[in-house]
């Protein structure tokens, strides 16, 4: 179709021109197999030559653009791959940051109940003083020494405090049953019979959470020491926790 007669609308006229520019400029830039054989003459080169090295740099051109396009598509592909891999390690990390939380909470769940048994350890001292006071009246050192350690846990404020009083408490105890063992009396009481059950179910139970806290710690350790949790550990600050000696022999730092 002749479009020749046709008028262009005068606001498109520029691009127009502009781009019949680009094709002439484009068009003007290359050459014929013709003219090259025409200037190999000039110069001697027979058209064969000619010809051949028109295929071969032709041939070059569409290998480099074939490389650019693979090259290209590798590194769409590389681009993929490390997004899925940026993706897989932060589901893990977050996976394993819950994961040893867990058991961080387990452990901190565990201490709860060691230290309710320690606080209800304490709260017998009140009852050793009744009962020191009613058949040791002149153990003025003994009831001190019961009252001190029994105010001394119930001030306690910070984990250290409270480790401190709990050596005192069991000093205190320990001192009552001393002294119960030279004092037959208070020893065929029933007020320190009775007290002498709870004072070792106190005990008794205070063990079995013990143990327990310390099933929960060998899990939260072994948990972030392995590999590659510990990477995760170490960069959020999950630190190594201690085991929970028996009470009576070593009262370690209270975890916070």
């Amino acid at each position: 179709m002749n479009n020749q007669g046709k008028r262009v609308p005068e606001d498109i006229a520029p691009e127009v021109l502009e781009l019949a520019s680009r094709y002439y400029t484009h068009q003007n830039q290359g050459y014929s197999a013709s003219e090259l054989v025409a200037a190999g003459k000039e110069v001697d080169i027979p058209a064969e030559f000619i010809q051949q090295a028109i295929l071969d740099v032709q041939a070059k051109h569409k290998q480099q653009l074939q490389q650019q396009q693979q090259l290209t598509h590798l590194r769409q592909k590389i681009l993929i791959a490390a997004t899925g891999v940026v993706a897989a390690l932060s589901v893990w990390s977050a996976w394993t940051y819950n994961s040893i939380q867990n058991s961080n909470s387990k452990v901190q769940a565990a201490w709860a109940q060691v230290e309710n048994q320690l606080q209800r350890r304490a709260d017998l001292i009140p009852n050793l003083v009744n009962v020191t006071l009613s058949y040791a009246k002149q153990e003025k050192e003994l009831v001190s020494l019961l009252v001190r350690s029994h105010e001394a846990y119930l001030q306690a404020a910070t984990p250290d405090d409270k480790a401190a009083a709990t050596v005192q408490v069991n000093q205190a105890i320990d001192r009552f049953r001393d002294y119960a063992t030279i004092n037959p009396q208070l020893r065929s009481s029933q007020l320190f019979t009775n007290l002498q059950y709870e004072i070792t179910g106190t005990e008794n139970r205070l063990a079995v959470e013990r143990m327990r806290y310390n099933q929960a710690v060998q899990a939260y350790n072994q948990k972030i020491q392995t590999f590659p949790n510990f990477l995760v550990a170490n960069t959020l600050g999950f630190e190594k926790k201690e085991f929970l000696k028996a009470i009576n022999i070593d009262v370690p730092k209270i975890p916070g």
